[in-house]
C-alpha cells in the first residue's frame, strides 16, 4: 500500500495517515506516546509501539489522537519497508520541514 522502496534497505517518507498505519499494523505496532512528555493538552514524544521492543515505558494512544498530534506539528514519516538484507524493517523516524537545519 502507498509507499514502495526501490530496493531494500531505502529510506521512505510520508505524511500519508493510511500508509502509516499501515506500515504499523503490518508489524504490530500500535500508536504510542512517551508518559510525561504531554503539552498543551497533546501527546508528547510520539512512538509506535511494537510487540517485544522493551515498549514498557510507553503509552499506547488512539491513532486519532496520534495523527491530530502529528498533523499538528507537520512532521514527516521517515521509515523503511525492508532492511538492506531484505528482512522486514520497523525502522522508522520522524522530521519536521520547519526544524532548523545546520
Amino acid at each position: 500500500m502507498g509507499e514502495e522502496e526501490d530496493y531494500p534497505g531505502q529510506t521512505l517518507a510520508t505524511q500519508n495517515h493510511d500508509v502509516i498505519e499501515h506500515w504499523a499494523d503490518e508489524r504490530g505496532g500500535k500508536p504510542a506516546t512517551v508518559p510525561g512528555t504531554e503539552h498543551n493538552g497533546l501527546p508528547g514524544v510520539l512512538r509506535i509501539n511494537f510487540p517485544g521492543y522493551g515498549g514498557k515505558s510507553l503509552k499506547e494512544i488512539p491513532w486519532s489522537e496520534w495523527f491530530k498530534t502529528f498533523d499538528e506539528r507537520k512532521l514527516v514519516f521517515l521509515f523503511q519497508q525492508k532492511m538492506s538484507d531484505g528482512h522486514q524493517s520497523n525502522f522508522f523516524h520522524f522530521d519536521s520541514p520547519f526544524r532548523e537545519h545546520d
